[in-house]
């Protein structure tokens, strides 16, 4: 679902949408259209944080984009869309989640042509209650503000009951002692730079923590390291995995109401980093 349209830079200003505060620090009232054309469409960027657990972690990401889809109709939001024949919802992933992987912290963003406050947009996302989909926060994006690219990935993976823990971390000091190493990836093998993407690799509190650098070429997966590791076993006989953390080249952090919400009843993640853990 990610568009290709160029980065919009309109100052976002009042809407007619009687729920817009009339004090709100992102509106422009010098953004008329001119006497003689029509008005520019509105165009502001709401960046949501959600959890994608339960039932819904066996959905591919295509489904999972359809699904928000769906969500933001039904919500009743006038979505900015894609010109061209064939027009689109202008909704971004900055990274798509591993089919059966459960995630307490994912990132969409929304292009909207009216201007809601955060918290009049999570309250409607709230409403719709999809199971396993569990929306975290909502924030606003000023003009301008890049859009979302992932920098880095945190994961725990938690093991199977019969795990031999020794052996583990003998697997992986022997992997980290290595520079590089071959992966399949659709009947080819690649050498990738392990350093510079295997961020942290470690047990603690009986379980696996793993957090992986992205890369603009071919990145590793968790299910690569556990094949690096010998670990492929464990999947079947129980273990899991989940991301903790999505962690992008530009964070956006607000206290100010009136550009950040955040849910009541958020899901807690790892190590107590909820909802904007520092960088580490």
């Amino acid at each position: 679902m990610n568009d290709s349209d160029p980065e919009p830079n309109p100052k976002p200003r009042h809407s007619t949408s009687t729920s817009t505060s009339s004090g709100d620090s992102h509106s422009a009232s010098g953004n008329h259209p001119a006497a003689d054309g029509p008005a520019e469409p509105l165009r502001i960027r709401y960046r949501v944080r959600f959890a994608k657990t339960g039932l819904l972690r066996w959905i591919g990401h295509q489904d999972l984009a359809r699904l928000w889809e769906r969500l933001v109709r039904r919500a009743a939001l006038k979505l900015s869309m894609t010109e061209g024949f064939h027009p689109k919802p202008r909704i971004a992933f900055p990274s798509a989640l591993a089919l059966g992987v459960d995630s307490r912290d994912e990132v969409v963003e929304l292009e909207l042509a009216e201007q809601l406050t955060p918290s009049e947009l999570l309250e409607r996302l709230l409403r719709d209650e999809q199971p396993g989909l569990v929306i975290v926060s909502v924030g606003m994006l000023p003009a301008g503000f890049s859009k979302a690219q992932l920098a880095q990935s945190d994961y725990i993976i938690t093991p199977p009951d019969n795990a031999d823990w020794e052996k583990t971390a003998e697997a992986i000091e022997n992997l980290m002692a290595q520079d590089t190493v071959s992966i399949q990836r659709k009947k080819k093998t690649l050498t990738l730079d392990l350093t510079s993407q295997i961020k942290r690799l470690e047990i603690r509190d009986s379980a696996m923590h793993l957090s992986l650098a992205a890369s603009q070429k071919a990145s590793l997966r968790p299910g690569d390291v556990m094949d690096l590791l010998d670990l492929n076993e464990w999947i079947p006989n129980g273990a899991s995995i989940t991301r903790t953390r999505v962690r992008l080249e530009q964070e956006f952090e607000s206290d100010d109401p009136q550009l950040m919400a955040v849910a009541q009843r958020a899901p807690a993640v790892a190590c107590g980093d909820y909802p904007f853990p520092p960088n580490h």
